[in-house]
């Protein structure tokens, strides 16, 4: 299957294709510099395969979670994309890209994954997966919460299994607690999966279309966790 895959919802901004066998892939640490160098890098991919984007079967993006403005800047490329192609289009969790390419890379089958993307405001978008013979498997749901409450939970999982834990993700090391709470809990490894990359979400996006989670252009939605904190915000509302 055919895929392009772009992700812009962190700091690094990233594409991926997959052609055929051949996978091609662009990925910079770009901060505030998405919006420019985004279709540039999809331009790139496409020249290097020699092939158009009517050459595809499927988009994919990263859908979240992620900062608003970097998830809004993924959304709309793929929109215009999918509009402009008549592609259906697969949102990829980006927590689930990270915990997918962390699988691909340990030895450790049994391990535990526990994803934690600093997510500022003294919060995380936090999940914990674990892998089985269809892939990764979430065993804490994706949310955002502050430090200490992914440790909690983390720490009650473990109390019934006692897989080890591999901890991916900028979280880690952005907040005291949770890098207390891996020096002392799961030891000073440190992962080098810090950042989501669409190269690991082709695979997931193929997964998606073959179990018909896919949307047209107009029905493509970002996931941000956070939305209700930023309606708050706003005078008048609750």
């Amino acid at each position: 299957m055919n895929i392009l895959a772009i992700d812009t919802a962190t700091e690094a901004c990233s594409v991926a294709l997959k052609y055929n066998d051949t996978i091609i892939t662009r990925f910079e640490i770009c901060p505030q510099l998405h919006s420019q160098r985004l279709l540039p890098m999809v331009d790139e991919v496409l020249k290097e395969a020699q092939v158009a984007l009517t050459d595809l079967d499927l988009l994919a993006f990263g859908r979240g979670p992620g900062s608003f403005t970097g998830v809004r800047i993924a959304t709309g490329m793929i929109q215009g994309l999918a509009l402009g192609t008549g592609l259906k289009v697969a949102g990829v969790s980006t927590l689930e890209a990270m915990a997918f390419e962390m699988a691909s890379k340990t030895e450790d089958k049994a391990a535990l994954i526990a994803v934690a993307s600093d997510a500022r405001m003294n919060e995380v978008y936090f999940a914990v997966y674990k892998q089985t013979e269809e892939g990764v498997l979430l065993t804490i749901d994706e949310q955002v919460c502050p430090p200490e409450v992914a440790i909690e939970q983390l720490n009650e999982q473990r109390e019934n299994n006692s897989a080890t834990v591999i901890a991916v993700g900028t979280g880690w090391s952005a907040y005291d607690e949770l890098t207390k709470w891996k020096s002392e809990v799961i030891g000073e490894t440190t992962s080098d999966v810090t950042l989501p990359n669409a190269q690991f979400m082709l695979q997931l996006a193929r997964e998606a279309y073959e179990k018909g989670e896919v949307s047209d252009a107009v029905n493509v939605e970002p996931v941000y966790l956070r939305d209700k904190v930023t309606w708050k915000k706003l005078p008048g509302r609750e």
